[in-house]
């Protein structure tokens, strides 16, 4: 491209190597602030930019692109893209790209810990320790659930819950999955949605959010569960009806829940959902180690740098965009 490109990059990028790379090849506006921008703010500061590199708290929509008509490429530094118009997108020729497979071992940690978290009752756990509530031992005092052995259902067998499924293996568990087929070669048995909730010990998220998945865990659902059961959910908040699950936690229809997302985020200090008992709760920590956020930046960068030099970026979400757009150059 005959022009320098310019980068609105939404937030600063972990570590050091990923923005300078961009800064070889690009003009980078970075948002300084902690707070996200708000839509306003996106649209002022993308007008003009040859490209956009959002995080997933930033919405990328038609209105948007059509305020800032040069910007031909968004790389979302996150593997789900809920927040992009992907369809808005793909009309006006603009690329969209992700960041999948660099998370997938990090997040399926998160929910392991989750899960051991929420059985075990860490947290509650901890937490009496802090206020001087640890007593004389008792053989009834904090009673969790046992893992090892125990039933997990995992709803979504894409990457993140085949490597779920690979964790349950070293603490002896059976692995049931459900989803829209069954998944060759994934560790477990396949069964219906109705199935898994009715046989299943700790129940592991692992969809995206689409119309279909919006609202999925709603009251009847969690009626279906064992009461005993443990309910976990990494993939987005809005796969999940919060009243509902707080409902169901509050009357004991099911054991416990362990949560990486919510709706929305960040959860306001005074929202029902954390009255909730035998809740554990962190706040959308799924990739949030050094590595990991930092090779998800690198995968942002390449797609950038692909595109500056007429290159189809690696993980593009909207490959019927590509002809469109490269007819534009």
């Amino acid at each position: 491209m005959a022009d320098r490109p310019r980068v609105f990059v939404t937030r600063r990028l972990p570590g050091v190597a990923p923005l300078a790379r961009l800064e070889e090849v690009a003009t980078a506006d970075v948002w300084e602030h902690a707070r996200p921008p708000a839509a306003a703010e996106v649209t002022a500061r993308a007008e003009g930019c040859t490209a956009l590199l959002p995080m997933l708290t930033e919405r990328i929509d038609g209105a948007l692109l059509d305020a800032c008509p040069t910007v031909h490429t968004v790389a979302n530094m996150a593997v789900g893209y809920d927040n992009i118009d992907v369809s808005a997108a793909t009309e006006r020729g603009v690329l969209v790209t992700n960041t999948p497979d660099v998370l997938t071992d990090t997040t399926a940690d998160i929910a392991f810990a989750l899960l051991l978290a929420a059985a075990r009752r860490v947290t509650e756990g901890e937490r009496k320790v802090r206020a001087g509530e640890w007593g004389t031992w008792q053989p009834d005092w904090l009673l969790g659930r046992d893992v090892h052995g125990a039933t997990l259902g995992i709803v979504g067998p894409g990457r993140i819950g085949r490597a779920v499924a690979r964790r349950a293996a070293g603490f002896d568990m059976r692995v049931l999955y459900s989803g829209r087929r069954e998944v060759a070669d994934f560790p477990g048995e396949y069964v219906s949605f109705e199935a898994l909730l009715e046989r299943s010990d700790f129940v592991s998220v692992h969809v995206p959010l689409t119309p279909e998945t919006a609202g999925l865990f709603g009251a009847d659902v969690f009626r279906r569960m064992k009461p005993t059961a443990i309910f976990v959910n990494t993939a987005r908040g809005g796969v999940v009806d919060q009243q509902a699950l707080r409902d169901a936690l509050v009357r004991g229809e099911i054991a416990a829940a362990g949560l990486d997302v919510t709706t929305p985020e960040p959860l306001p200090p005074d929202d029902p959902l954390l009255e909730a008992p035998n809740l554990v709760i962190t706040p959308h920590l799924g990739s949030a180690t050094a590595q990991t956020r930092e090779a998800m930046a690198d995968l942002a960068v390449d797609a950038l740098c692909s595109v500056f030099v007429g290159e189809r970026p690696r993980h593009l979400v909207n490959p019927d965009a590509w002809s469109h757009w490269r007819g534009r150059r």
